[in-house]
């Protein structure tokens, strides 16, 4: 998957615009628009400004690593998710079995879930621990 694409599915999880994402990167909307349909490529400067806001590596913004897992994440995290994910049962909507295409697409909007739960745990723990 080329950056554009991984740019474009980062930032429609988040339900953001593009205007949005300009705007959080201090750019105009057309140099963003340029780099999610792969017409420009970000400098290394905002390709880490970019893994930051998507909490995602490096790597995975360029494609070199599949995984979703964001890097604050630990490995008791990692394998938290995995558990989650392990639980394999029938997904069924209204008594019905729903298609792998469909579960796919709940996989990503569960992990996406999890990851922004984990996240704001984490950091709801930090601050209570910096305030003691």
């Amino acid at each position: 998957m080329k950056i554009g694409q991984r740019l474009t599915e980062l930032r429609e999880k988040k339900g953001l615009t593009q205007d949005q994402i300009a705007e959080m990167l201090d750019i105009k909307r057309p140099r963003y628009n340029s780099w999610e349909n792969n017409i420009a490529k970000p400098d290394i400067e905002f390709v880490n400004k970019l893994a930051e806001l998507h909490h995602v590596s490096v790597d995975y913004l360029l494609g070199r690593d599949e995984n979703n897992i964001p890097i604050w994440a630990s490995s008791k995290d990692e394998r938290d998710f995995k558990t989650m994910l392990e639980e394999d049962g029938p997904v069924m909507f209204d008594g019905v079995p729903i298609s792998d295409d469909d579960k796919e697409k709940i996989k990503r909007v569960m992990e996406a879930m999890f990851w922004d739960a984990k996240k704001k745990n984490k950091d709801t723990y930090s601050r209570k621990k910096s305030e003691d």
